[in-house]
């Protein structure tokens, strides 16, 4: 079955709620789109964001990329052979991850499809249901913390993710008003976006030892994985791996004891799609490590991606997909349903997501 027909272009998509994190404020968000036809009418969709801060890239250098390597390599292939044009697109695309997702993406969507089976059944489903959490970006005081909190607090999330790194003392204040706020019963994660220093860090876990988080990501700038190394086991443990982590070849290094990081968060426009973060969860796998699924603003269709590859891994322990979940607008529907901070996937081949 061949790919007859291929489009790629790119949305402005803004969202509903701006937010701040350690380095910039995010008011709307650029996805790029890539939709590819069978000759039997079936179709896949992928999307991909970039972020220069990240990846190295923009929305132009992805957009660009698939424009000259797509039809080259996948206009009149034949579907059946996706992991070797997979490969070959991985090759055309290295630079641009976010761009490699996209067609990553949308060849998953449309094999699965062909099979007939939703995509984590495809990739070997071992789970059927988990919490993610929802992101509560950086704010002026502690009280507008607060604020956002009880309003995720009322539709049901019970895991909310604190972005942290600006203000240390804030930081601090802010989540030991959550605690007191909302108990035992909510669970705090703390996403520092390699905002703090050694001094900073071990400050920060002193002074809310008390608190019971459940861990700090990336509290380090991403190359510091040497002063990462220096801090005790049970610190390290509880630290996750974000920005460190981008392609397989980078896990390898995080992979060298002692282990900088207990848990590694996968997202798929940093590692390139859904090929590559499952060898990152089986690199992690093996050494017991942790799996964290996360994303950036993205539309349904990479979130639902991601939520299917994360699903297939028993690596998995926590999601973070909320990120499309703030979005005006999006091109597509379905993929999950999301019930008071709990997602499942649904029956339809695919990613299950049809267009709006």
């Amino acid at each position: 079955m061949n790919i007859e027909k291929i489009a790629v272009w790119k949305e402005n998509l803004k969202l509903t709620r701006p937010y701040s994190i350690a380095y910039e404020t995010v008011n709307s968000v650029e996805n790029l789109f890539v939709f590819l036809e069978a000759e039997n009418g079936q179709y896949g969709i992928g999307a991909g964001s970039p972020a220069i801060g990240v990846t190295g890239e923009n929305i132009q250098d992805c957009e660009r990329a698939l424009k000259k390597e797509l039809e080259p390599i996948l206009l009149n292939a034949d579907i059946r052979f996706f992991q070797s044009l997979i490969q070959r697109l991985a090759k055309a695309t290295a630079s641009t991850p976010a761009a490699r997702a996209a067609v990553d993406i949308a060849l998953h969507d449309l094999i699965s499809k062909v099979i007939g089976l939703p995509l984590a059944e495809v990739l070997g489903r071992v789970h059927k249901t988990m919490q993610t959490s929802i992101t509560i970006g950086i704010k002026t005081t502690p009280k507008e913390t607060l604020i956002e909190a009880k309003e995720y607090w009322d539709r049901g999330f019970k895991v909310m993710k604190v972005k942290a790194g600006q203000y240390l003392e804030k930081d601090i204040e802010a989540l030991i008003l959550l605690r007191e706020k909302f108990g035992p019963e909510l669970v705090i994660r703390v996403d520092a976006n390699q905002g703090y220093s050694v001094a900073d860090y071990r400050k920060f876990l002193k002074q809310t030892k008390g608190i019971n988080l459940e861990f700090v990501e990336q509290p380090l700038p991403a190359s510091s994985l040497e002063n990462m190394r220096s801090l005790d086991k049970s610190i390290r443990l509880i630290s996750v791996g974000d920005e460190s982590i981008l392609t397989p070849e980078d896990t390898i290094e995080c992979l060298c004891p002692p282990l900088p990081f207990g848990i590694f968060n996968i997202k798929l426009m940093k590692c390139g799609g859904i090929s590559p973060a499952m060898e990152i969860a089986r690199m992690a796998r093996l050494r017991d490590i942790d799996l964290m699924w996360g994303c950036m603003d993205e539309s349904v269709i990479s979130i639902s991606a991601a939520l299917h590859a994360a699903f297939a891994s028993p690596a998995t322990r926590y999601l973070d997909l909320d990120g499309s979940l703030d979005l005006a607008r999006d091109l597509v529907e379905g993929g999950f349903v999301l019930d008071k901070g709990w997602m499942r996937l649904t029956d339809r081949p695919g990613l299950g997501v049809s267009r709006i």
